[in-house]
């Protein structure tokens, strides 16, 4: 019988896991007798400088709307052909819809690739998404090892 274990991903492994894109969990703060407001999203991610990217729709009356301004956390999970692996990033999200094309976070926007999920009744080209980015507080990574008893 074996026993299981977890160790902490180095940087090369979680970078080579996130790749340049996934699907995760997002979790926004609420108070403390709520639970988390979650939701299922895909992100980009930028190896270079180990910051998220999101598109994220807000239609008229959203309830995303109302805790986008507190911290959030994100979750990505799989198991991979070495076992299981986990990520948590910590932070706040900055919504860079609005910013010049020029600007330093649009453009590293552009090196991700945010994989597009169809999850709406309407069609995504009739959706309007902004642009999030988190940059993390905190980031770790873990993984599986089996182990003897």
């Amino acid at each position: 019988m074996s026993g299981f274990r977890w160790l902490r991903l180095s940087d090369e492994e979680m970078n080579a896991f996130l790749g340049n894109g996934g699907t995760g969990t997002l979790s926004f703060s609420t108070s403390s007798d709520e639970p988390p407001f979650s939701l299922p999203v895909s992100y980009g991610y930028d190896t270079d400088t180990a910051h998220f990217h999101y598109r994220l729709a807000l239609p008229s009356g959203s309830t995303k709307e109302k805790f986008l301004d507190r911290p959030v956390s994100f979750v990505t999970h799989s198991r991979t052909n070495d076992g299981w692996r986990s990520v948590i990033a910590v932070g706040a999200l900055e919504d860079l819809t609005e910013l010049p094309y020029e600007a330093a976070a649009r453009q590293e926007r552009w090196a991700v690739d945010i994989p597009f999920v169809d999850i709406f009744e309407e069609s995504p080209d009739d959706v309007t998404f902004n642009q999030f980015r988190l940059v993390p507080d905190e980031l770790t990574g873990r993984k599986g090892v089996s182990s003897p008893d």
